[in-house]
């Protein structure tokens, strides 16, 4: 079974079309230059209402994490390790851990970004272990 396909609004959309081509983006403020995610209609720093999606490289590091149990649903596979991840260019963002048995995962661990697919044709950013950033730092 599928992973459920997101919810699209019109401040998310271009997170998620981009996610369905396997590229992950943040809002980027044309006013103050702040990067946002989630996306959101008025930027909290300079209260601008013109923003453009940027790509960004899909890298960072594991910021904290937890292993969910359940409740269980049956479009995922559990243990489910769920993530906060500090992306290289300063975003934060939730997803899942894949690729790694939860034993394994350690705050500060490098990864990066790969997209799992969900119902509706649609896919969504989940992240692995990335051996090669790691030894970059």
């Amino acid at each position: 079974m599928a992973r459920p396909a997101p919810i699209l609004t019109e401040d998310n959309r271009s997170f998620w079309d981009a996610a369905a081509r396997g590229r992950l983006v943040a809002q980027r403020c044309r006013g103050c230059g702040r990067l946002n995610h989630p996306p959101r209609p008025v930027c909290p720093d300079c209260h601008g209402l013109e923003h453009e999606s940027v790509e960004l490289a899909g890298t960072g590091t594991v910021y904290s994490y937890a292993v969910l149990h359940h409740p269980r649903s049956p479009q995922f596979t559990y243990p489910l390790v769920a993530v906060l991840v500090d992306l290289d260019e300063g975003v934060r963002v939730v997803s899942n851990l894949v690729g790694v048995e939860p034993a394994d995962v350690r705050i500060g661990m490098t990864v990066r970004a790969v997209f799992a697919p969900t119902a509706d044709d649609m896919a969504v950013p989940v992240f692995e272990p990335h051996e090669a950033h790691e030894a970059e730092r």
